[in-house]
């Protein structure tokens, strides 16, 4: 399936360093998904851009942006850097919830691998203000310290072939305290590259945003 891509590139500054991202805003979006990407990837992600643009379908407005310079990336050990990763989501997070368009809206994370230990850890950072957190292939258990301060709405999916990162999940989940789900992808490996599962993905994390993006009354 090829669906529109319709973001906007973005300069995102924080303090001395500058992050660059691609923004896209859907009209009346129902809040904004701030993807947080595994270990040596970037905002070109071409699953996480995918991803994106399923969201997008459903109405929900997507930012994904680099968590480090390339000066930074450089640095290999700066990619595994979970305290520096969600120091950088933190940062980002505040800059959507000052941005002109993007301010106001209801916040949720996309988290894929590394990438979903700081989406849990800046969801427990934040507390309320972050609704909804989903994980696609994650290491949550990376988060395992905090994971009991998270509220937001969380759901784990793993590919049904991932055995360890299955056990990793399995072992963070039973740390959350928040409204939580579990999904096993069958016949699929860590990346989804097998023929309709990363479409099956983003379907799912969607559903879920579109449920759980919202502040509940």
């Amino acid at each position: 399936m090829i669906l529109e891509d319709k973001h906007k590139p973005v300069t995102i500054r924080i303090g001395n360093i500058t992050l660059q991202g691609n923004l896209a805003i859907p009209k009346n979006a129902i809040g904004i998904v701030i993807f947080s990407h595994g270990s040596g990837s970037s905002r070109l992600s071409p699953r996480n851009n995918y991803v994106a643009r399923v969201l997008q379908q459903k109405g929900l407005a997507t930012l994904l942006f680099d968590l480090l310079t390339e000066q930074e990336d450089r640095v290999y050990a700066n990619r595994f850097d979970i305290d520096l990763l969600t120091k950088r989501l933190i940062d980002v997070t505040t800059w959507v919830k000052n941005y002109s368009e993007t301010k106001g809206l209801s916040i949720g994370y996309f988290g894929a691998s590394t990438g979903a230990a700081s989406a849990l850890r800046a969801a427990a950072h934040f507390g309320k203000e972050i609704n909804t957190v989903v994980s696609r292939g994650g290491r949550p258990d990376l988060a395992i310290k905090e994971l009991h301060k998270v509220t937001a709405s969380t759901l784990l999916i793993v590919g049904g072939w991932d055995d360890i990162v299955i056990q990793l999940n399995d072992k963070a989940y039973q740390k959350l305290n928040c409204n939580r789900e579990l999904k096993i992808i069958p016949e699929a490996s860590h990346l989804f590259e097998e023929t309709g599962k990363l479409e099956e993905v983003a379907n799912i994390a969607a559903d879920w945003f579109d449920k759980e993006i919202l502040p509940k009354k």
